[in-house]
C-alpha cells in the first residue's frame, strides 16, 4: 500500500520535478510513512518523473518502487496490492525479476501482453507505468476503483496523485470550486463520475486506463471492464449457487491474507465482516478484530459482535477483540477528517469509520473489511423495495397485502416509481428535492444532476433489480463508501482489504437469479449469501439469517441539542458563517437546525432534517477546509 504521484513535463527541468515530488511525496507521506523514493526519466522531448511513499506489507526487503525493467527501463508505480500475484508469476518467470513482490509481476505482465494484463490482474490498485519503448505513460485503475487515482493538466503539464492536495500543490492550479457539481452533492450527499468538487481535478474511472502520448502530450480514457448485470441465469439452483459462491468467496479471503505483517479484522453486527472474520480467523486464529459501540441502544451493534463470537466461540478461541465506543465528542474530528478525504462527503459513518481505522491503524498495517457485498449481492432495503415493486402488479390481494405490510413505503415508492432505471435509482437517492436546492444554492439546477460518465452501460434486458445494482456498484460505491474508506483508513497508515469486490464475486452474482439475492416472503436481502454461511458453516444459523441493521450513527441524536456541539459547530449551526461564505442560504439552514428532531428518526430513517444539516456542516467545513 502506498501514496503514488507523477509529473510529465516539457517545460520543467529535473530539478523542478524533483522539488514539486519531493513536496508531493511530503503531502501524502501517511500513506507511505516507511519510506519513499523518486525518480525522474528522460524523454524524446520531455521528462516524466515518478515517486512513491511505502507502507510496507509484501516483499519488505526488496519491493520499494519505481521499479524498473533493466532490459527495456520500462518502470511501474502502484498503490494497492495484486493479491493474485503468486498465481501470475509463472506466466513471466523468464523475465528479470529485481524483487519478489506482487507489483513487479504487473509491470512484466504488461511488458509482455500490453494493455491487456489489466484483464489478468486480482486486486486494488491505481498506478502507472513509464513505457519508453512506445513512448507512453499508462495511468491505470482498478475494477470497482477501491484505490483512487486523480490527474489534472495545468501550464503544459500532467500530473497525477493518489490525493487531491498533491495534484493542487505540484501542478500550481488555482484552487477553485467546480460550481457545477455543488447541487449534485446536496441531492446525493457525494459527487458521482470524474469529476470532484476542484474545477479541473478529474479522478480516472473505476476499471479504466489512461494512456499518455509522450510525442504528441495527448491522452485518452477508455474502460477496460464494466460491471455487466445483464447476465442473469435464471435456472441455477440454490445449493449449486451456495457452492460456488462459498468457493470464491473462500478464496478472496484467501488471497488477500497475503501479506508478510500481521493481518487484522474490522468486524461489525453485520453478516458481511462477520462472514471475513470467520473465514480469516481459520487461517489466523489469533487474529486481532476491531469493532465500534454507540451509547445509543438503538445504534449500538457490540451487544451483535459479542453474540457473534460466543455462537462461534470455538473458532475464536484465540481471537482478540477490541472496542472503542464513539459518542458526540467524535465530531470533534470533523474537520481533520473532512480535510483527509478531500472531497464533501456525507456520511455520518465517516465517524467511527475514522476512530476504528485509528484503533487498528496503531496495532496493524493491514485489516479486512465487509464492504462491498451489499453493493454486489443487494444488501440494503432498497432492493427489497424494488423487488417488491416490480412484482405487486402480478401478485393475489392476500399477497399484496403481505408486502404492504412488509415494506410500509412500498405505496409511496410505486407512486413515483419512474419507468427509466436511472431516473429510477436516482429517486431513492435525494437529500434535497430541487426546489429546496433553487432556494438553498440561489441558482438554478443543472440538468445533468447525476453526471452521464457516471451512468453504467445497460443494455435495457436487466431485470430491474439488477439496473438497480448497476447503478449502485458504478457510482455509489466507489465514490462514496469506498472512496471514504480508503482515505480514512490511509490517513491511519492502514490498508483496507476487500473480499467481497473480488471481480470473481461480482461476475459470479451478476448470474445470479434475482430471487436468490433478494428473498421477499422472509424480507432478506443478500439471500444467498446467508444461506450460504449457514450450509457451509461460516457462522452460526442465527448470525447468518440476521435482518441486515443500517450502519449508521445517532445524528439526530447529536445535533437536536446545536448548544452542546463543539464551537466550531455551533459558529456553523447558530453562527453566521454560512452567510459569510456566500454559498448557502443563511435563512434556509436556520430552519433546518431547528428542525432537527430524534421524533421518527433512527437507524433504518433514510432521510431527515439532521441528514441534511449534516450536508450542510460537511460542505461547510470543506469550503472552510480547501478555500479559507
Amino acid at each position: 500500500m502506498c501514496g503514488i504521484h507523477g509529473i510529465i513535463s516539457n517545460s520543467l527541468s529535473k530539478e523542478q520535478i524533483n522539488r514539486r515530488l519531493s513536496h508531493m511525496g511530503e503531502l501524502q507521506r501517511h500513506r507511505g510513512p516507511d519510506d519513499r523514493k523518486q525518480t525522474v526519466y528522460q524523454t524524446k522531448s520531455g521528462l516524466v518523473g515518478f515517486g512513491l511513499v511505502r507502507l510496507s506489507i509484501i516483499d519488505l526487503e526488496t519491493g520499494m518502487q519505481p521499479i524498473v525493467c533493466p532490459s527495456d527501463q520500462t518502470a511501474i508505480i502502484c498503490n494497492g496490492q495484486i493479491y493474485n500475484y503468486v498465481e501470475l508469476q509463472p506466466e513471466v518467470s523468464d523475465q528479470p525479476f529485481i524483487s519478489r513482490g506482487d507489483i513487479e509481476v504487473g509491470l512484466h505482465l504488461y511488458r509482455k501482453k500490453g494493455i491487456d494484463f489489466l484483464q489478468h490482474l486480482n486486486g486494488m490498485y491505481a498506478g502507472a507505468i513509464y513505457d519508453p519503448g512506445n513512448d507512453k505513460v499508462l495511468l491505470f485503475r482498478d475494477r470497482f476503483g477501491i484505490k483512487p487515482l486523480y490527474y489534472t493538466t495545468w501550464e503544459d503539464n500532467f500530473v497525477f496523485s493518489s490525493e487531491i492536495k498533491p495534484l493542487l500543490e505540484a501542478s500550481n492550479r488555482p484552487v477553485e470550486i467546480n460550481e457545477s457539481r455543488l447541487a449534485t452533492f446536496f441531492t446525493y450527499r457525494y459527487i458521482p463520475g470524474k469529476e470532484t468538487m476542484f474545477k479541473g481535478i478529474v479522478c480516472l474511472p473505476p476499471g479504466s486506463f489512461l494512456e499518455y502520448d509522450l510525442n504528441t502530450g495527448r491522452y485518452k480514457v477508455e474502460r477496460y471492464w464494466e460491471h455487466r448485470l445483464d447476465k442473469e441465469n435464471p435456472y441455477m439452483d440454490i445449493d449449486e449457487a451456495a457452492e460456488e459462491f462459498n468457493r470464491l468467496f473462500s478464496d478472496a479471503v484467501r488471497i488477500r491474507l497475503r501479506s508478510d505483517v500481521e493481518v487484522g479484522s474490522l468486524l461489525s453486527g453485520g453478516i458481511d465482516s462477520s462472514a471475513v472474520s470467520s473465514l480469516a480467523a481459520i487461517q489466523k486464529p489469533n487474529i486481532k478484530l476491531f469493532t465500534m459501540a454507540f451509547d445509543e441502544a438503538l445504534y449500538n451493534e457490540l451487544p451483535n459482535v459479542r453474540r457473534f463470537l460466543d455462537a462461534n466461540r470455538k473458532r475464536f478461541s484465540a481471537a482478540q477483540l477490541q472496542t472503542k465506543l464513539c459518542t458526540r465528542q467524535a465530531l470533534d474530528k470533523l474537520p481533520d477528517i473532512i480535510r483527509a478525504i478531500e472531497e464533501p462527503i456525507s456520511l455520518g459513518t465517516v465517524l467511527p469509520t475514522d476512530q476504528v481505522c485509528e484503533m487498528a491503524g496503531s496495532q496493524l498495517k493491514v485489516v479486512l473489511t465487509g464492504e462491498g457485498a451489499d453493493e454486489i449481492f443487494a444488501g440494503y432495503r432498497k432492493f427489497l423495495v424494488e423487488m417488491a415493486a416490480h412484482k405487486y402488479g402480478d401478485l393475489s390481494r392476500e399477497q399484496q397485502m403481505k408486502l404492504d405490510k412488509m415494506y410500509p413505503e412500498l405505496n409511496h415508492y410505486m407512486a413515483v416509481r419512474d419507468n427509466d432505471p436511472a431516473i429510477r435509482y436516482i429517486q431513492s437517492e435525494l437529500l434535497f428535492a430541487q426546489d429546496e436546492l433553487k432556494t438553498l444554492l440561489n441558482r438554478q439546477i443543472p440538468e445533468d444532476l447525476f453526471p452521464k460518465d457516471a451512468l453504467p452501460t445497460l443494455s435495457g434486458s436487466e431485470h430491474p433489480l439488477n439496473a438497480a445494482l448497476a447503478f449502485e456498484s458504478r457510482s455509489r460505491l466507489p465514490d462514496y463508501v469506498i472512496l471514504r474508506l480508503d482515505k480514512l483508513s490511509m490517513r491511519h497508515s492502514l490498508e483496507t482489504r476487500t473480499p467481497f469486490l473480488d471481480f470473481r464475486l461480482a461476475e459470479f452474482a451478476a448470474t445470479l437469479p434475482v430471487d436468490l439475492k433478494v428473498n421477499l416472503d422472509k424480507g432478506q436481502a443478500k439471500f444467498i449469501c446467508s444461506y450460504s454461511y449457514d450450509k457451509y458453516s461460516v457462522m452460526d444459523h442465527s448470525t447468518a439469517h440476521r435482518p441486515k441493521l443500517p450502519f449508521t450513527i445517532p445524528l439526530a441524536n447529536w445535533l437536536s441539542d446545536p448548544s452542546s456541539l463543539p464551537e466550531f459547530l455551533k459558529e456553523i449551526l447558530l453562527g453566521d458563517v454560512v452567510k459569510k461564505q456566500g454559498i448557502l442560504d443563511q435563512g434556509i439552514v436556520t430552519n433546518l437546525v431547528k428542525r432537527v428532531s430524534t421524533k421518527g428518526v433512527g437507524p433504518q430513517t433514510l432521510v431527515s432534517d439532521a441528514d441534511r444539516v449534516f450536508a450542510v456542516i460537511i460542505f461547510t467545513l470543506w469550503y472552510n477546509q480547501f478555500f479559507e
